[in-house]
C-alpha cells in the first residue's frame, strides 16, 4: 500500500509526514530532484520515484496526485488542510518571509514570495482543495480529508489506513516558531516507542 499526502505545503504536511514514518512507511518528503521531473514534465521518471517509495507528503507529490493514482491503483491520499484559507495564505507567508524567496513558489504559485498576492494564492488553494474532491468523489476508501486544527489527528489516520492507533499524543509538528532539530528530536522520541508495523 501507498499513502500520497495531496495537501499544499503549510497544510501540515510535516506533521503527517511525521505520523506515517512512525507507523514503518518507507517516506520520502520534499525531493529537489523529484520536483524538477515535475516541473520538465517527465511524470514517467517521477512515477518510477513513487514506486521504490511507500508514503509521500510535500513537492512535488500533491502535484501528481491524478498520474499516481493511475499508476498504482490502490493507493490511499490523505488531503491535510487550514481551517480556511485565510489561515493557509497567512502561515505561507510567514514561512516566505522566514525562508525568502524560492524556485518552487515561482513554478507552483507563480511568484517567488506571496506576500503581495494574496487572491491569487488563497483561489489557488481553494481550487487544489476541489480538484482533489472532484477527483476522488465517491471513493471514500481512497481519500481522507483532515484538518489538524478542527481536532483530526491519531483516529482518523489510522482508521483510514487499517492501522493500531498510537497511545501516544500526536506530533503537531513544524509549528512556527519550532526549530527543525526541535522535530527531528520529536520525531525520534516518537519512533522510539512505536513498534514498526511495515507495510
Amino acid at each position: 500500500m501507498k499513502v500520497v499526502g495531496v495537501g499544499l505545503n503549510k497544510t501540515g504536511t510535516t506533521t503527517l509526514g511525521v505520523c506515517l514514518q512512525h507507523w514503518g512507511l518507507h517516506h520520502i518528503s520534499y525531493n529537489h530532484e523529484a520536483f524538477e521531473l515535475w516541473r520538465l514534465h517527465k511524470y514517467d521518471e517521477l512515477l518510477e520515484w513513487v514506486g521504490r517509495y511507500d508514503s509521500f507528503e510535500d513537492w512535488p507529490w500533491p502535484l501528481v496526485f491524478r498520474e499516481i493514482n493511475e499508476r498504482f491503483p490502490g493507493t490511499k491520499f490523505i488531503l491535510t488542510r487550514r481551517k480556511d484559507a485565510q489561515t493557509w495564505y497567512t502561515s505561507l507567508c510567514k514561512h516566505a518571509k522566514r525562508s525568502g524567496p524560492t524556485d518552487y513558489r515561482k513554478h507552483i504559485y507563480g511568484w517567488e514570495m506571496p506576500h503581495e498576492h494574496p487572491k491569487e494564492h488563497m483561489d489557488f488553494y481553494e481550487k487544489h482543495l476541489e480538484a482533489v474532491r472532484s477527483h476522488f468523489r465517491g471513493r471514500p476508501n481512497d481519500l481522507l480529508e483532515v484538518c489538524w486544527e478542527e481536532g483530526d489527528g491519531w483516529d482518523e489516520l489510522a482508521s483510514f489506513l487499517g492501522f493500531e492507533q498510537p497511545n501516544i499524543p500526536f506530533p503537531h509538528a513544524n509549528r512556527a516558531p519550532r526549530s527543525v532539530g526541535r522535530l527531528e528530536k520529536l520525531a525520534k522520541r516518537i519512533k522510539g516507542r512505536l513498534p514498526r508495523t511495515g507495510q
